[in-house]
């Protein structure tokens, strides 16, 4: 059963990282400026944000062999759509049936190892299965690239194919279909009040740049998004048992790693898309090179999750994220500097230093969020993070086309050469860059004392 979530484990988390590379290669085949196809990753993270909340209740309600392999079939026929799709609109749609499937992937995954596995199995349980998602995203880029390349760029979304098949089919053998019997209401209403939230603050966010609104229909999407989590609020302070109960905001460490971790990922979901596109777009690299270019990140942030504990433990989880949520906002805007004429050498180093000051903060940012959760709360407040990070990475690639299209307007820059369109990526890496400084200022509301049992406490986090 293991290698059966594993395997889910590693689709989804695969899939966040693969389509980054042959952005410009579908945008040639599509007919599509290569600067306006965040919607094809746009579409996929802010689906699974809208999905993940209601994924535990329906593995509790129908199973969780059932939802996992609905789970798994939805995402290779949205993988199929992808592939076929003949324009940028049906490939986003598609893109959002192949989200459906992923949101459902993980947690479900998660909770039929938590109710197959006695507690004291647990963890090691759990960090086998995440081996194969930490994977995904190390090779993504590159194998992205490669099968772009060689072959094209329908292969990333083909690829899923058999092994979803192999996983489907490994489902039905060695997957328990547990419930949880006496299953309450689903909460539909704050369900579909968080929804409309979502998906209307992305929408404002990408509609003046991305999808041409006008600037009334902008304002009237923002106030759409802010009267529905107004709602929502009222909703759930009078409901006996809300989607999510607003008694885990009064955790003093949840409520700022929450917004933490909104604010601050919104510069560090944007360097995925905004590097691998700025090396083939503006330097003129091929998919596989630009994959290659990607390998310093993930390594350097899988060799670094050691050094974070370790520097938690010293100094606390307080100056911790505020000096490395400052720092990191520094080196994303130091991504201004780079040029073809600069040395291969030192863009290597800078992209390795990204890498590990970026993985110090997801997992400082992870862990303080979900350290202080007991009991009831921590499934609440679990599923509460998870949705949070992935509507994150939607308003990281949404703030990031909308202000790549905004500078190449403003520098006159029509694309028709490369070189053109590379100042308004050095603007758009220095914005995403201050964003990220300026959410340092969250972490500074945290409590100055050294965290206890911190090394417990990130490993548990960082498999969530």
């Amino acid at each position: 059963m293991l290698w059966v979530v594993a395997v889910g484990f590693f689709m989804q988390t695969l899939d966040s990282t693969i389509v980054n590379t042959a952005l410009p290669s579908m945008a040639h085949s599509l007919g599509e400026s290569p600067l306006r196809m965040q919607s094809v990753v746009i579409a996929y993270s802010l689906t699974m944000a809208v999905v993940i909340p209601a994924s535990g209740w329906l593995a509790d309600r129908f199973g969780t062999r059932t939802i996992f392999q609905t789970a798994i079939g939805l995402f290779v026929l949205g993988s199929l759509l992808c592939a076929w799709a003949p324009t940028l609109p049906v490939l986003t749609a598609a893109r959002v049936v192949q989200g459906v499937g992923g949101a459902m992937l993980l947690p479900v995954g998660r909770l039929s190892v938590l109710r197959t596995f006695p507690r004291e199995q647990y963890l090691q349980a759990l960090s086998f299965v995440a081996i194969p998602g930490m994977i995904g995203p190390l090779i993504g880029p590159t194998l992205g690239g490669w099968l772009t390349q060689t072959l094209s760029w329908h292969w990333i979304f083909l690829i899923n194919v058999p092994v979803g098949i192999i996983g489907a089919l490994a489902t039905i053998r060695y997957m328990p279909n547990s419930r949880l019997p006496g299953m309450g209401g689903f909460d539909v209403t704050g369900y579909l009040l968080l929804a409309v939230a979502m998906v209307a603050l992305s929408f404002s966010l990408d509609g003046l740049a991305g999808m041409g609104f006008q600037h009334a229909t902008v304002l009237m999407l923002l106030i759409g998004s802010m009267a529905a989590l107004t709602a929502y609020v009222l909703h759930a302070n009078k409901r006996q048992n809300p989607l999510f109960p607003l008694k885990l905001f009064k955790i003093h460490a949840f409520s700022v790693g929450l917004l933490g971790n909104l604010f601050a990922r919104i510069g560090n979901g944007a360097m995925p898309f905004l590097i691998p596109l700025m090396l083939q777009v503006s330097m003129g690299y091929a998919p596989f090179d630009a994959g290659l270019m990607m390998l310093p990140v993930t390594a350097a942030g899988m060799a670094s999750k050691r050094l974070a504990t370790m520097l938690i433990e010293r100094h606390g989880y307080r100056r911790v994220l505020v000096v490395n949520t400052f720092v990191v906002g520094l080196v994303m805007a130091s991504f201004a500097l780079i040029s073809p004429t600069r040395p291969l050498a030192l863009t290597l180093v800078q992209l390795a230093i990204f890498g590990m000051v970026n993985s110090i903060q997801f997992t400082a940012m992870n862990t303080v969020t979900l350290k202080d959760l007991s009991g009831g709360s921590a499934s609440s407040g679990n599923s509460m993070l998870s949705m949070v990070q992935m509507l994150s990475m939607s308003l990281a690639v949404t703030s990031a086309g909308a202000l790549l299209a905004t500078f190449q307007a403003g520098f006159g820059a029509n694309g028709a050469h490369q070189m053109e369109v590379l100042p308004a990526f050095h603007a758009t890496f220095i914005c995403v860059g201050l964003i990220t400084s300026a959410s340092a200022w969250i972490f500074m509301q945290l409590s100055p004392e050294p965290a206890r049992d911190t090394k417990e406490e990130v490993k548990q986090a960082g498999e969530m």
